[in-house]
């Protein structure tokens, strides 16, 4: 098979130099590989929700072959090939976009990837921008490799793996996209534009920085006055109060998740016939608290779904399996993760009795 030509399809045998050879690199990862995007999206999405954060959305693709073959034709000034052996130099074959609402979030994102993947490269387009005195293209542009250890099973096959991550405001992420389709789709690889429209894009790019300084001023104001009241214990919760009623337990020690995301955690607490901020009280004890976050040595700060979530697989065990392995936003990839974490929790629970 075409596999047993090596058993690094990331780094090869020996180095990429011409089209043909990267034509038959690229074929072989996209037949080894048919789920790649796939299998990023979701690791990336459980990373940001795990950690608690609100992005907007997160997309992944697989770099198309004529992109691909574009890209590595790319010449220097002086006329010499920019990337000399393109399997190795080009790191976006994997491409993954994460668009949030504020900027203020940005940083948030960022140390969540970097606590899971290994960073190779990180620039701030927004402050070169910044820094040139011009208005224009904002985004974050990481590149992480895939580690050997500390991702989820689904990555595993991808030890070694570079891939690009970009993270973007919406606002941003609206701009680049038109002005890519107007600039290069429309007027061809040069990118030339009459200057009255460069100067419109110009404006609009000031006008957008100035929106998300004003989003992130009041995500900032709306943080400040969140307040705090008694709340019953015998009352019950539902997936529109559990993020307040979470905070009003836990204070901010714990980041809320997507919002989306409660009408599962309320599903979650029901299989197991919790319905009560009484019975979600003593599941989230600062006891078990601790012995969750002692088992699962969590790289990252947990959000308020995935820190239930895990409390809940310490109480039942196999049991949550059973009842909610096949929900959530990836199914089939759960029943793997979830019996990963247990084997955790049970390791970690030897000897110190079942949680309470």
């Amino acid at each position: 098979m075409v596999f047993e030509l090596s058993t690094d399809l990331y780094q090869g045998l020996s180095p990429v130099t011409n089209l043909q050879q990267l034509h038959q690199r690229y074929q072989e990862f996209c037949t080894r590989y048919p789920n790649a995007a796939a299998d990023f999206l979701g690791a990336i999405e459980d990373v940001l929700s795990d950690a608690g954060l609100t992005y907007d959305h997160v997309t992944a693709r697989v770099k198309e072959w004529r992109s691909l073959r574009s890209k590595s034709r790319k010449r220097r000034p002086d006329g010499t090939p920019m990337y000399p052996h393109p399997w190795q130099d080009i790191h976006d074959l994997i491409g993954v976009r994460v668009t949030t609402y504020h900027s203020t979030e940005i940083p948030r994102i960022i140390e969540a990837l970097t606590e899971v993947f290994e960073v190779r490269r990180s620039v701030d387009k927004t402050a070169q921008t910044r820094v040139s005195g011009s208005f224009g293209y904002g985004s974050h542009h990481l590149i992480l490799r895939v580690p050997p250890a500390r991702v989820a099973p689904v990555l595993q096959a991808y030890a070694g793996r570079e891939f690009e991550v970009q993270i973007r405001t919406v606002l941003q992420h609206a701009w680049a996209e038109f002005e890519h389709d107007i600039r290069y789709k429309r007027h061809g690889n040069t990118g030339k534009l009459a200057p009255e429209v460069d100067r419109a894009f110009t404006l609009a790019a000031g006008l957008i920085e100035l929106a998300d300084q004003q989003f992130d001023l009041i995500a900032a104001q709306q943080s400040a006055t969140d307040t705090t009241a008694p709340i019953d214990l015998d009352v019950k919760f539902t997936a529109e109060t559990l993020p307040g009623i979470i905070a009003l337990l836990h204070g901010n020690t714990i980041p809320q998740s997507r919002l989306e995301h409660y009408h599962w955690l309320e599903e979650l607490l029901h299989a197991h016939g919790l319905t009560t901020v009484a019975q979600l009280t003593e599941l989230m004890s600062p006891a078990n608290l601790e012995r969750v976050k002692t088992a699962l040595h969590y790289t990252f700060q947990p959000g308020q779904v995935r820190i239930i979530d895990d409390l809940l697989l310490a109480a039942f065990g196999e049991e949550h399996i059973a009842k909610t392995g096949t929900t959530g936003n990836f199914p089939a990839q759960r029943p793997a993760r979830l019996r990963h974490r247990l084997a955790l929790i049970n390791a970690a629970q030897a000897g110190e009795g079942r949680f309470k």
